[in-house]
């Protein structure tokens, strides 16, 4: 008989009490969490949107038009004394000055006309020529009938009495209230230039030319100035429009009304000859002016037609010769009348016979301003030396207008295209953006510093990349684990050495120790690989008792003395390597037989040390990405017939692609954005050269060392604040391709 006993489960009841609190604060705590991921992440996008904003509103001001706007406008000062030769301002826009047909110069107020003072012409004799030596030395010089030259020069002297600021203008005589005889002529067309050694002065009759060369010698004893003179005629050249002598005094250009260019050299005074002859204008035009741009390299020739050409000297490589050349031009529709010129920029005024004045930047060939400005026929314009100001005269009196031009010498071309500096033999792509020199023409083009950026990466990860997965691979899949524990960790805190430190070392001591072991640096890319290879297959062909006293996986320790041998024995040999088959010297044979620039830190530097900075960042994460491969899947290919090897690349790597493909875009983001690496371990100049054994200059780099020192709100201010931006968007741009990239493999292999 047997005994049945039926045992019943006893119900549970979800809805007590202690349930349900659980429950709302299971689900409180999700809602938490998840209100709290979302702000997190908000706020994570809503920085990165704030910071590029901010990048964009430093950015924006270099592409904002300018502006022009009028202040003051009066009848000609002092119209008694007749039309204006020139005119001109002081520092602070508020005193104005024209030169008077029959040579007073008349002070005036900008803002009111009113005369100030007036400086009669001492002499009787009727001012036949008039010309400026330049705008910024504020030298003027009268020629007259009887051949003899006036030089003058307008001053200002600031005072402040009872705290109020006092502009006082006065005129004085450099070279001596006497007249200079210069010609045995009436002297119709004159040119000057004036530097501490001395003064050059040229003057054209109805038939004659002639130069006059003053020599200055300082007695060091007595400080007296010795004035000596010497006078020279030239070849005679008709229909004469403009006379200009080169910045350094040795050359001496002459240009007809019909845009005939001769050039005289001047470096022999005993014996001048025609060095060079080119026309300056296009057919059927006639030249109107020939001005030097400041830092007087560049002569700006404007003409009838209403075009404005750059023209400097260019070293011909046939004869060794620098002569004048064509560099670039603009266009106004209507005939040119006057131009002015910027006084610390390079830039440039144009107006033309309707009026309408255009302001230019030569460098970046920008047009900022475009405005009809009189009605009347104008006859002269002038920039204020601020170039915040600019006078112009009409057939009604003077305008003072107001001009709002911060940053004409950025444009889109400067920054990425290939720009005609002065003094360069052709275009490059250069950065420089300081100099010593007030005259200095800003070079701000970004593509030397993404070229050392891209360049810098590049090395580093050729060097990273390999060993990182590599080593990511056989951690995850052939290492013992004991020995895993050990080997990710050391790795991983790799990455943990400040990179500060890293430059430091690559710079002061890896890269005198490459220099000097140049030979063993590519002997051991050599001889590395063929010695490991070359050990692994002996290993592989000793008794079967031999090799398992080795436990599987922790074979990579018996590699490290046989490196250790190999880079010393390399080592050792370096000498006799150079000796033998580079003559004794290396670097010199790098140099003049293969003819490859070789600086001591360079590419090959930065690639060493960036590529160690990088390694641990992908390889942590690439073989994160390899381990959590699921086991069943190796399992299962294993148990299908396959070698460790064909699941390693069959299966392993296609379903960790996406995490190892990240791996490698984050590492590359880690080698665009390194600065402290790149700037202490190479030389830190931009240049654009793929040579490994030449230097560069990153955009990061080059903020970090320019940005503590540039005037905030300048053109250099905010060229930099591109460069991040530049940074930022490339940043962004390789981020969304990867991510792209990433969900496309995901999809692709994970169906394994």
């Amino acid at each position: 008989m047997t005994k049945s006993t039926d045992h019943q489960m006893p119900e549970l009841d979800f809805n007590t009490p202690a349930l349900k609190r659980h429950r709302k604060f299971r689900a409180l705590k999700d809602k938490a969490a998840g209100m709290g991921i979302a702000v997190g992440g908000s706020s994570v996008i809503v920085a990165v949107l704030l910071i590029c904003f901010y990048l964009f509103y430093e950015v924006a001001p270099l592409f904002s038009g300018a502006s022009i706007d009028p202040k003051a406008s009066y009848s000609l000062p002092a119209q008694s004394e007749g039309e204006s030769l020139y005119l001109a301002t002081e520092e602070q826009s508020e005193i104005g000055m024209r030169v008077a047909s029959n040579g007073a110069i008349v002070f005036f107020s900008i803002e009111d006309g009113s005369v100030i003072e007036t400086i009669e012409n001492a002499r009787t004799e009727e001012v036949t020529s008039f010309t400026v030596e330049s705008d910024t030395s504020r030298l003027l010089a009268f020629g007259y009938a009887d051949g003899n030259v006036v030089i003058k020069q307008h001053s200002y002297r600031t005072t402040y009495p009872d705290g109020k600021r006092q502009i006082t203008p006065f005129v004085e005589y450099p070279y001596g209230e006497e007249a200079i005889s210069v010609a045995d002529f009436a002297i119709e067309k004159l040119a000057i230039r004036d530097s501490d050694d001395g003064l050059t002065i040229a003057a054209s009759g109805e038939s004659q030319t002639s130069v006059l060369k003053v020599t200055k010698d300082v007695n060091f004893i007595t400080e007296e100035v010795e004035l000596t003179e010497q006078r020279e005629a030239i070849p005679f050249i008709a229909d004469i429009n403009s006379l200009l002598i080169s910045g350094n005094q040795r050359s001496l250009y002459v240009a007809t009304n019909s845009g005939e260019f001769s050039e005289f050299d001047l470096r022999d005074f005993d014996n001048i000859t025609l060095k060079d002859q080119a026309s300056l204008v296009a057919e059927n035009s006639q030249l109107v002016s020939m001005n030097y741009l400041v830092g007087k390299t560049s002569v700006m020739v404007s003409d009838s037609s209403g075009r404005v050409s750059q023209w400097f000297n260019v070293r011909d490589d046939a004869t060794n010769e620098e002569k004048l050349h064509f560099i670039r031009d603009v266009k106004q529709p209507n005939a040119i009348v006057d131009t002015a010129m910027e006084q610390r920029r390079k830039g440039f005024a144009t107006l033309d016979e309707n009026g309408l004045v255009a302001i230019y930047n030569a460098t970046s060939k920008r047009k900022v301003i475009d405005e009809r400005l009189s009605d009347e026929t104008g006859r002269l314009i002038s920039f204020s030396p601020r170039a915040n100001g600019l006078l112009l005269e009409d057939s009604k009196g003077l305008h003072f207008y107001h001009v709002d031009n911060e940053h004409p010498e950025v444009s889109w071309s400067s920054i990425w295209g290939e720009v005609w500096y002065e003094s360069y033999p052709e275009p490059t792509y250069t950065w420089q953006s300081s100099s010593a020199s007030n005259d200095f023409e800003p070079k701000y083009s970004l593509m030397p510093l993404a070229f050392g950026t891209l360049k810098a990466a590049f090395y580093a990860m050729l060097m990273a990349v390999p060993l990182a997965i590599c080593g990511a691979i056989y951690t995850a899949y052939f290492m013992a684990p004991a020995l895993r524990r050990k080997i990710k960790p050391v790795i991983e805190l790799m990455e943990a050495l400040p990179t500060v430190i890293l430059g430091f070392l690559a710079g002061l001591f890896f890269a005198p120790f490459l220099e000097e072991n140049l030979a063993a640096t590519f002997s051991v890319l050599i001889v590395l690989p063929i010695g490991i290879v070359a050990f692994a297959y002996l290993w592989s062909r000793l008794p079967t008792n031999i090799r398992w006293l080795v436990p599987e996986g922790w074979q990579p320790l018996l590699l490290i003395p046989v490196i250790i041998l190999l880079a010393w024995l390399c080592l050792i040999l370096s000498p006799i390597i150079e000796l033998n088959f580079f003559g004794g010297n290396i670097r010199g044979w790098i140099t003049h037989d293969l003819g490859i620039t070789f600086d001591q830190r360079n590419a090959l530097v930065v690639g060493f040390a960036m590529g160690f900075a990088v390694i641990p960042t992908i390889f942590s994460i690439t073989e994160d990405a390899i381990f959590s491969v699921p086991k069943a899947l190796t399992q299962g290919s294993l148990a299908l017939g396959a070698t460790y090897w064909q699941t390693m690349t069959r299966v392993v790597l296609p379903t960790a692609s996406p995490g190892i493909f990240s791996a490698v875009m984050i590492g590359m983001g880690r080698a665009v954005g390194e600065t402290m690496i790149v700037l202490m371990a190479t030389g830190n100049t931009p240049i654009m050269d793929f040579n490994i054994f030449e230097g560069m200059r990153t955009l990061a780099a080059n903020l970090a060392v320019e940005v503590p020192e540039s005037e905030v709100g300048s053109s250099h201010y905010r060229i930099l604040f591109l460069a991040a931006f530049v940074l930022f968007i490339f940043t962004f741009v390789v981020n969304t391709i990867a991510e792209t990239v990433r969900q496309h493999l995901r999809k692709k292999y994970g169906s394994l």
